[in-house]
């Protein structure tokens, strides 16, 4: 999600090498950046995210199945609330290079549901 160069965010895999890589987020706000990462097996070859905004709060999720999602981040945008720019992207640094494929983009309703409290934890 792009607001301008001082306000965005982004969700990644980012390969690292052949045993692991790196699911992200990025979130800037008013220029500053704050990355969240997790390390994920390398043979992950596939994952679904699924972005989400009520007014100028976001959250990113990410599947490997394309049914079941798991929260990555929830964030505040400070000039989220308006109309923003949304794409998907690849890129391959340090010259290398791969294939990537981008499939099954859907906009619908809302799939983020309004707070009504966390369930406990079970032992």
């Amino acid at each position: 999600m792009y607001l301008d160069s001082e306000n965005w965010l982004k969700a990644s895999v980012e390969y690292e090498n052949d045993n692991f890589q790196h699911l992200g987020s990025v979130v800037t706000n008013n220029g500053y950046s704050d990355w969240a990462t997790t390390s994920i097996s390398s043979d992950v070859k596939t994952m679904w995210y699924r972005f989400s905004r009520r007014e100028d709060d976001y959250c990113i999720e990410c599947s490997n199945d394309g049914e079941t999602f798991f929260q990555m981040r929830i964030c505040h945008m400070y000039k989220g609330g308006g109309k923003i720019s949304f794409g998907i992207y690849a890129c391959s640094p340090e010259n290398s290079s791969f294939r990537a494929v981008f499939s099954d983009l859907r906009i619908t309703d809302c799939q983020w549901k309004a707070h009504d409290g966390q369930q406990p934890d079970k032992d």
